[in-house]
């Protein structure tokens, strides 16, 4: 035993040093392993394993709204990717460039794919000549690659693996609505299936995407308090259309150009789930997307008809849940342990003992609380402590967020917050720029968002003493 519980405390608390936990979390709930490609991590087959569930669960949600998945080259010709002015001059310090093919030197640059609207954009103009092509609700699961000064694993790595919509539209409404409606299927699936309560608003100009018209985003709230941006929705309006001379004959015979939307959601969303739900003992998976959501592990596994009996419980729950089975030559109390660090929802646990007395005991691991139940509905009650650990889960999340979002009136109570407090603060802004840069300058405060549903809490800008016109919500963010 004395092995078991050395094994938990390799992970370091999360209030003597949170960026090491992060660290020791990520590493020894065996999701990522680093490699010797700069930047780059190696996703292990648990990792892999949540990253299967999130584009399951998000594919299946994006298809209900009218999404078809695509594949485009990684590799993009520099002249095609210098169409489009700002977005060039918001990728540049990031772009990783090709070279050479084999031996030869390449008559143009290549550039690894950051994102991809400039593919899809000189994609569509090839294949959009009317109003009756339209809309295109396209999508793509890829991988990007972004030069990256300083990584960390899922909150910011050079390759990352990411999902990312492009639509294109007849009308300005037509898009504008797809940008709302896929902010919200990420916001639905955030807080339905991850458990993690978010903030939805609009970037500021400065924060918004390189070549959009507006950035919406989903903000999250990490257990130290700092912001995760964790999906973000791009209104493009006609601007990337006219660059690349998309083009079509509408309703009145009459050329007009296309209005174009993005959206993409990433491995960085596995940061999140770790940051919100995990504890000092390791990870800790919501029930709805842990690739294995019960773990049954055998007591005194070499009696006879213990192992029997927890294979025919397995058998049972395997149609309803992702289940397995630990039927290693170690200790309990060592299983035990790495189904806390991995993050394993629950655990049920079958002994002789159990086995006369016809009862098996599910272990949660948020709350550690053990339920005893006969073994002849076992079923409806994991079901159960399933669903109940989902939405608890959800509410602890809930309420952090809530108990940590705080309203700063004046630059004196914005800075005792900021310096005292963690969080979000949301605060009034005048809408300048040059204020924002000044605030984030000054306090390393950036604004999040500015929420939808906009609450006044003053007439004045909270830094510069200026007239407000926005509601903002501030933050340290990852």
């Amino acid at each position: 035993m004395a092995k078991d519980k050395k094994l938990v405390e390799q992970i370091t608390s999360m209030e003597e040093d949170f960026a090491q936990w992060y660290t020791d979390v990520v590493v020894k709930a065996e999701l990522i392993s680093y490699s010797n490609t700069r930047g780059c991590m190696i996703l292990r087959p648990r990792g892999y394993a949540i990253w299967e569930n999130v584009q399951k669960e998000l594919d299946r949600r994006f298809k209900e709204t009218g999404v078809e998945n695509v594949y485009l080259p990684m590799l993009i010709p520099e002249s095609l990717l210098q169409k489009e002015k700002d977005h060039v001059e918001g990728f540049a310090p990031e772009v990783a460039w090709v070279t050479h093919g084999g031996e030869e030197e390449l008559t143009e640059r290549m550039c690894i794919r950051p994102t991809s609207e400039t593919l899809f954009c000189d994609h569509v103009k090839d294949v959009v000549h009317s109003y009756r092509d339209l809309p295109l609700i396209y999508n793509q699961w890829c991988s990007v690659l972004r030069w990256e000064k300083s990584t960390r694993p899922f909150l910011r790595t050079s390759e990352f693996l990411w999902q990312e919509g492009h639509t294109f539209h007849a009308t300005a409404e037509e898009a504008e609505a797809r940008t709302e409606q896929m902010l919200n299927v990420y916001a639905d699936f955030c807080e339905d299936v991850l458990a993690i309560p978010l903030v939805k608003g609009k970037k500021t100009e400065k924060e918004k995407f390189a070549g959009a018209e507006a950035t919406y985003t989903i903000e999250a709230l990490m257990h130290d308090g700092k912001a995760l941006q964790s999906g973000t929705s791009h209104n493009f309006g006609s601007g990337f259309a006219e660059a690349y001379g998309i083009e079509y004959t509408n309703k009145e015979n009459k050329l007009s150009t296309v209005y174009e939307t993005s959206w993409g959601l990433s491995t960085r969303i596995i940061g999140a789930i770790i940051m919100v739900h995990g504890d000092d003992s390791g990870l800790v998976l919501p029930p709805r997307i842990a690739p294995v959501q019960t773990m049954i592990i055998p007591i005194q596994q070499k009696k006879a008809g213990v192992l029997d009996k927890v294979f025919e419980v397995r058998d049972q729950l395997k149609g309803s849940f992702a289940v397995k089975v630990d039927d290693s030559d170690k200790s309990p109390g060592w299983k035990f342990a790495e189904q806390e660090i991995q993050g394993i929802p629950t655990r049920i646990e079958i002994g002789p003992k159990d086995i006369v007395n016809n009862q098996a005991v599910i272990v949660r691991r948020d709350t550690r609380e053990k339920i005893v139940t006969p073994l002849d509905k076992i079923e409806e009650t994991l079901k159960t402590v399933l669903e109940t650990m989902q939405q608890d889960m959800y509410d602890r999340a809930k309420d952090f967020l809530e108990k940590n979002t705080h309203i700063a009136h004046d630059w004196d109570e914005f800075n005792e917050l900021l310096n005292t407090r963690q969080g979000f603060i949301r605060a009034m802004w005048c809408g300048e720029r040059e204020c924002e840069e000044a605030i984030k300058e000054e306090t390393g405060a950036t604004t999040r968002c500015m929420p939808f549903e906009q609450k006044k809490h003053g007439d004045t800008c909270v830094h510069c003493g200026k007239l407000a016109k926005y509601e903002v919500y501030f933050g340290k963010a990852y």
